[in-house]
């Protein structure tokens, strides 16, 4: 098994670096650089990317395009081009692509992440302070989803057939249907003063007084506020373990060793939860890392922006706005690793679950 686990971690370096070439290539070709959008804002234009919308006067749009094609520079309209050669240097890009790419490579290989182009702060303090709302809702919606999910899904799977498990799995197909940012959005508007109850808060991760709060206080403040946004981002991924579960216990129920357990005369619940649920629940408690992953990463923009949390979602939309390289590849490395760190915990948490397993044997 170690020798399994050396190879995976040894893996992880090829395609972390794989991962980090492609999309340093592809931001290459993305129009609206970082130079250029501080161009714009010092131009008084606000965002770059009004230039590209055809906004504007055509006299305006004529002069524009006349100054981008003396300075090369979208917006440098006046900019005398040694400031924008400082600005180049600088930033670095005065450098070939090749040359920052190998630079930046080298920087994160020793931990260093570099400084935002446009907050004057280091990446991992920005990671840092977004961090909290990220794996609040991460982290508590993956556990609801399963608190509720493999009992669900075992009684779906007992009664299968019934009435109970028809009208369960039209629920389950209705919530997983609905969108995460419409759930998000009904659930403002029936709870958080929209036009119903103004029972849960409507924005933020704590109130204002939360520091003067007492420790219960604060306790109950926090899962006061972070009821609404861990629900809308539970939704999704409690309809799918759901039906994984019910799939996985008919798949052990209808074996054989069920089938002799109970010609045994085992007790119905000795055979479930004895026998059948540790087979059945390799999948669904094994892929936990995955799932959590998912959560972590996925949706999370909307649902941080309908409910105003400033978390990890809105600061990589934000940094991909205003083209903040540091932020946007600092980030990227980082969460890169941790997905694939968490792919080697879900094939050991698979081992850990049934012994039975033996990577060892695999071709990796």
């Amino acid at each position: 098994m170690i020798n399994y686990i050396l190879r995976r971690l040894l893996l992880i370096i090829p395609t972390l670096f794989g991962i980090m070439l492609l999309n340093f290539a592809l931001t290459q070709f993305v129009p609206g650089g970082p130079i250029e959008q501080i161009i714009a804002r010092m131009e008084g234009g606000g965002d770059v990317f009004e230039a590209f919308s055809g906004s504007g006067s055509e006299l305006q749009q004529e002069t524009d395009g006349a100054a981008s094609a003396e300075s090369g520079y979208l917006g440098a309209r006046g900019l005398p081009e040694d400031f924008i050669e400082e600005l180049e240097k600088e930033f670095g890009f005065d450098k070939p692509a090749w040359q920052r790419f190998v630079t930046m490579m080298w920087n994160y290989a020793r931990l260093d992440f570099g400084e935002s182009y446009f907050r004057s702060i280091g990446v991992m303090e920005l990671v840092a302070e977004k961090l909290p709302v990220s794996i609040t809702l991460g982290l508590w919606s993956t556990l609801i989803a399963y608190f509720i999910s493999i009992p669900l899904g075992i009684k779906k799977a007992v009664k299968d057939g019934s009435t109970f498990d028809s009208w369960t799995s039209g629920l389950i197909i209705v919530g997983y249907a609905i969108p995460g940012f419409l759930f998000a959005i009904a659930l403002l508007v029936l709870f958080a003063g929209g036009s119903y109850w103004q029972i849960f808060p409507l924005r933020g991760l704590t109130s204002d007084n939360w520091e003067d709060l007492s420790l219960i206080g604060k306790i109950a403040d926090y899962f006061w506020h972070i009821t609404l946004p861990v629900l809308a981002s539970t939704i999704s991924a409690f309809a799918t373990l759901t039906l994984l579960t019910k799939n996985s216990f008919l798949d052990e129920i209808k074996k054989q060793y069920v089938v002799t357990a109970r010609a045994k005369g085992l007790p119905e619940r000795r055979v479930l939860y004895g026998h059948v649920f540790r087979n059945a629940m390799l999948i669904v408690i094994a892929g936990f890392p995955a799932v959590f992953v998912s959560v972590f990463f996925g949706g999370s923009l909307i649902i941080e922006t309908i409910f105003s949390l400033d978390g990890l979602g809105r600061l990589g939309f934000e940094a991909a706005v205003s083209r903040d390289y540091p932020v946007i590849f600092g980030t990227l490395f980082v969460f890169g690793l941790i997905g694939l760190v968490m792919g080697l915990i879900s094939d050991l948490m698979y081992v850990w679950i049934d012994p039975r397993i033996d990577f060892e044997t695999r071709e990796t």
